[in-house]
């Protein structure tokens, strides 16, 4: 009878050891997880060109008149016909996309100082603005297509951007190279700091795509004297930059 008493009475006090036990345990494991590691910050850069395969023009017919109805009736009719030569031309329709519309106002202001006068601006006509996407899957063809639309009322624009349909074999070489990058300098820091690098601990990428080049619109004249001459171009080479920091844990 002692005995089933004595067992009743030593059974919290060995719940409690228990208890002080694991939570001794928990903050020891908790102290060496908050221990910081030593480690090794880097950044590496990677660079690889490539010719483009793709041109995105931007394009702008604007109209102006006196009334609203009237500039918007110009315009569509310029727009339509830009847009029947670039399927002729053998553009997608996938291709050419409308990115801006804007119809405006045209103002004048009264410049009498007459007391009688009104100070007031007036509308005189209104402008309108129709931009139209175009991707150039041939670059050959550019040059063409930039000619043939000036010829048929694009008057504004004249951006280009020289791109690549699918860059990612060449983002991939520049990867590689900031990563090698970064190898490197990691192991020129540990020798001459007198350790050992470690496993990777974390790594963060940037990628840097090109931006894009002005036509110039000099060029882009619709006169007889560049009826029969496409609008000259050089494409040269896209740069695809990558920067990554990656941190190496120390061997000491």
């Amino acid at each position: 009878m002692n005995s089933w008493k004595n067992r009743t009475w030593l059974n919290p006090m060995l719940i409690v050891a228990a208890f002080v036990s694991c939570a001794l345990w928990t903050t020891g494991l908790q102290a060496a997880e908050d221990t910081p590691i030593p480690r090794i910050l880097v950044n590496g850069q990677g660079t690889a060109n490539i010719a483009p395969d793709m041109a995105i023009l931007e394009l702008t017919v604007t109209r102006e008149a006196d009334t609203a109805q009237a500039a918007l009736k110009a315009g569509s009719s310029a727009m339509a016909d830009v847009l029947a030569a670039m399927k002729k031309a053998g553009v997608a329709e996938r291709d050419l996309q409308t990115s801006g519309f804007s119809i405006q106002p045209r103002y004048t202001y009264p410049t009498s100082k007459s007391a009688s006068d009104t100070n007031a601006p007036r509308i005189v006509g209104y402008t309108v603005r129709n931009a139209l996407t175009v991707k150039v899957r041939d670059i050959d063809d550019v040059g063409m297509i930039l000619d043939k639309s000036v010829s048929l009322g694009v008057n504004e624009g004249g951006n280009i951007q020289f791109t690549n349909d699918d860059p990612s074999a060449t983002i991939t070489q520049a990867r590689v190279q900031a990563m090698n990058d970064a190898s490197n300098k990691a192991a020129t820091l540990a020798q001459a700091a007198g350790v050992e690098v470690g496993k990777i601990l974390e790594i963060s990428e940037q990628s840097y795509y090109p931006s894009p080049s002005p036509a110039p619109m000099a060029r882009m004249k619709s006169s007889a004297a560049y009826a029969d001459e496409a609008v000259p171009v050089a494409a040269g080479e896209n740069t695809y930059s990558v920067s990554v920091s990656v941190s190496y844990a120390i061997d000491q």
